[in-house]
C-alpha cells in the first residue's frame, strides 16, 4: 500500500462559481448588460445594499437609503410608489463579462 503522499497536503479544490459566490438554494443569477448578477433572495435587506427590485413590471438595481429607493440610474422612487416596490433579493456579486470591449477603467490589460 505505501504512505500517503506529502504534496496531497497541497492540493487545492477547484475553483467554482459556486465556491466564490457562495450560491445556494435562495440565489438567483440573471444576466445583466455587462455580464451576470448573483441576487440572494434570503438575506435581509439592510440600509446601503445593493437589490434587485421590481416594479409595474420593470426590474430595477438600486438601494435603499432612508425612505427612498435609488436604481443604478438615479431615480428615486419613494413615498405611495415604495409600496408596489417588490424586492426580489439582495445582489451579492455581479460579475462582468470583460470581452465586451468596455471601458471599465481596470488598470489590467
Amino acid at each position: 500500500m505505501g504512505f500517503p503522499s506529502p504534496a496531497a497536503d497541497y492540493v487545492q479544490t477547484t475553483v467554482t462559481a459556486d465556491s466564490i459566490c457562495g450560491l445556494t438554494s435562495n440565489s438567483l443569477v440573471i444576466q445583466t448588460d455587462s455580464g451576470l448578477a448573483v441576487i440572494d433572495r434570503g438575506l435581509p435587506v439592510r440600509q446601503g445594499d445593493v437589490l434587485l427590485a421590481s416594479l409595474e413590471g420593470r426590474s430595477y438595481f438600486g438601494k435603499i437609503w432612508g425612505q427612498a429607493f435609488i436604481t443604478h440610474d438615479g431615480d428615486v422612487i419613494e413615498g405611495e410608489c415604495l409600496d408596489d416596490l417588490q424586492v426580489i433579493g439582495v445582489v451579492t456579486h455581479f460579475i462582468t463579462d470583460t470581452r465586451n470591449g468596455l471601458d471599465d477603467d481596470c488598470p489590467v490589460m
